[in-house]
C-alpha cells in the first residue's frame, strides 16, 4: 500500500457503481473527490460515507474539471456514451495521470456490445486522452459485489488491464482495498475480453436472477 494520500476523483459518484466504489473507498489512504451533476445523489452520497467512515477524507465537489485537476487518479463512473465529451472536458488536466475506465459498452437489451469488434470502450478513452494512462478496472464486478466481495465463501476477482506497470501497481492497491482479489489480466487490449467477459455475465445474470450479485474467480492449484 502506498505510504502517500492519493487523490482519487470519482465522476459520476451519484450512480449505483461510482457510490460503490466511494463507500468501498472511504476506510483506504486515499482522499476522494465526489462529482456528479446530480446535487441531491451526491449530498446523499456524502452523509452515508461521513456516518459510516467517520474518518474518511472526503470532499463533493461542484466541477469536474476541478477534481480532476486535483486528482492523482481519475475514475470515469460515467456510461460510455459520455466518455468521450468527459474526456474533452478534462484532457487539459488528465496529463500523466491515471485514468480508470469501467465503463462496459452494451446495448438497452444487453444483446451485444456497441463498440467494434477491434477495439473496447477502454482503448476509446485511451484516443480520447492520449497523453493519460488508461486502466480498465472494476467492469467485471457489479456494484453489489461491493457491499459483498466474498461470494459463496469465495473473493470475487476482479480484473485490470493497461499499459503503464506503474499504474496497474496503483490499481491493484486500489482494487484490493475495495475488497477483491486484483488479477493483472494484460494490456489494454484485454480489455476486449473483460468488456465481453461482463457482457455474458450480464447475461447469465438476467437468464438465471443472480440478482446482479455475482462475480468472477479463477480457480487454480
Amino acid at each position: 500500500m502506498s505510504i502517500t494520500k492519493q487523490t482519487i476523483a470519482i465522476i459520476g459518484a451519484g450512480g449505483s457503481m461510482g457510490s460503490a466504489i466511494a463507500k468501498s473507498l472511504a476506510d483506504g489512504n486515499y482522499r476522494l473527490l465526489l462529482f456528479d451533476t446530480d446535487l441531491e445523489k451526491l449530498g446523499s452520497l456524502s452523509e452515508i460515507i461521513q456516518r459510516n467512515h467517520s474518518a474518511a477524507d472526503l470532499e463533493p465537489m461542484s466541477c469536474s474539471h476541478e477534481s480532476c485537476w486535483e486528482a492523482d487518479i481519475i475514475i470515469f463512473a460515467v456510461p460510455h456514451s459520455a466518455e468521450k465529451a468527459l474526456a474533452k472536458q478534462i484532457r487539459d488536466v488528465a496529463t500523466q495521470k491515471v485514468v480508470i475506465s469501467i465503463a462496459n459498452p452494451v446495448d438497452v437489451d444487453f444483446e451485444n456490445l456497441t463498440t467494434r469488434p477491434d477495439t473496447s470502450a477502454a482503448e476509446e478513452l485511451q484516443e480520447w486522452l492520449p497523453h493519460s494512462k488508461v486502466i480498465k478496472a472494476f467492469n467485471t464486478t457489479f456494484a453489489a459485489d461491493f457491499e459483498q466481495p466474498v461470494i459463496d465463501g469465495k473473493q470475487t476477482d476482479s480484473f485490470i488491464a493497461g499499459n503503464d506497470k506503474a499504474a496497474l501497481r496503483m490499481v491493484s492497491e486500489l482494487v484490493e482495498t475495495a475488497g477483491f482479489n486484483p488479477v493483472i489480466a494484460g494490456d489494454l487490449t484485454v480489455s476486449r475480453t473483460l468488456e465481453r467477459m461482463q457482457l455474458m455475465l450480464m447475461q447469465l445474470t438476467i437468464k438465471n436472477d443472480y440478482e446482479w450479485h455475482a462475480g468472477w474467480k479463477i480457480l487454480h492449484n
